[in-house]
């Protein structure tokens, strides 16, 4: 019979339809290598981007130049404007403000053919370096509130460009599934006095059915009210509450590297959204909030069901796609 399973941090209800039991096989979503051709990311073509806000060198060549490890610039067609005030102003009873933010661009490898699965760990350690580096500058302006990291790995997961990247936009508010996470955490400390993240990471450590794999320092699970077949998350083994690589960070570019290297050979290539979730600027450091990164495989289509209800069908059950990651040979 199909289970109900209500997330505990988010508030979130999801259905999880054990009588399909979809294997990875049954997704058959592999996509298309890489082609290459001309692409304003590859090293070469640094004239066709935008100026660069950040790089990193091993030498000492100009910006804006070829000799790098990774890029950061400006999205070419940026969802929110940098320049401008917020000038929030009523509309009746609708509210509405200008559209301004930040909206940036990763490049985490000058090689085309590379992802975050095969790439060097080191551009994984300067790309978790880099993420940090934005935020700390951003926040800084006081019109920004939060700053979501994501990236969108494949055509059917909203990539426009092949070359692997990452995106960071700025925002003058928090979003609102953040704000339902954070909610839900903080009215579960004022019960318990405890972290649900840090409960959770306890609860999963000692049950090992949702576990896909741990180091010293991190942990990967297969949430327990996945929304999707194969959902991760990623999270610290201690209480972090805001995103900032420290001594760790070898061990996060390992972890990270190591889940996508599973979800790519079970799936065969899947398209996937990865979003990084992290504590407000207002409230970075808190006993409530746990930063965590969230891995969404692109397998299954939100219809109308999903759309009309707020439910998620996930035809996996999360404890099966734990096991068939930790078997995968990688």
């Amino acid at each position: 019979m199909p289970e109900l399973r209500k997330d505990p941090i988010s508030g979130r209800w999801v259905i999880i339809s054990v009588e399909r039991g979809k294997r990875p096989s049954d997704f058959g979503m592999r996509v298309s290598p890489k082609k290459g051709g001309f692409c304003a990311f590859c090293e070469g073509n640094e004239h066709t981007t935008p100026p660069e806000i950040l790089a990193f060198r091993p030498g000492s060549g100009q910006p804006n130049t070829p000799g790098w490890n990774l890029r950061i610039v400006p999205n070419k067609f940026p969802a929110l404007n940098v320049e401008g005030k917020l000038d929030r102003i009523g509309e009746g009873i609708f509210d509405k403000m200008n559209g301004v933010g930040a909206h940036e661009v990763i490049i985490e490898c000058p090689d085309h053919h590379l992802t975050l699965s095969t790439m060097p760990i080191k551009n994984i350690e300067d790309t978790l370096w880099a993420f940090h580096q934005r935020m700390e500058d951003l926040k800084k302006d006081d019109r920004f509130k939060y700053i979501l990291v994501f990236k969108n790995e494949g055509d059917d997961a909203g990539a426009s460009l092949e070359h692997s990247h990452t995106q960071l936009i700025a925002l003058p508010i928090v979003p609102q599934l953040v704000e339902e996470e954070l909610y839900q955490s903080k009215q579960y400390y004022e019960y318990k006095e405890r972290c649900i993240f840090c409960d959770i990471i306890q609860q999963e450590t000692s049950s090992k059915t949702r576990v896909i794999s741990e180091n010293d320092d991190f942990i990967a699970i297969a949430p327990f009210a996945s929304r999707s077949p194969f959902e991760t998350m990623i999270l610290p083994k201690k209480h972090e509450s805001s995103f900032a690589p420290n001594d760790s960070v070898h061990n996060l570019a390992q972890i990270l590297q190591r889940t996508l290297k599973q979800i790519d050979t079970v799936l065969e290539l899947p398209p996937y959204n990865l979003m990084i979730h992290t504590s407000p600027f207002k409230n970075a450091n808190n006993d409530y909030y746990h930063w965590h990164i969230e891995i969404l495989p692109k397998l299954t289509k939100i219809a109308g069901f999903e759309w009309g209800s707020g439910f998620y069908i996930n035809p996996t059950p999360p404890e099966e796609a734990a096991q068939f990651m930790r078997d995968a040979e990688v």
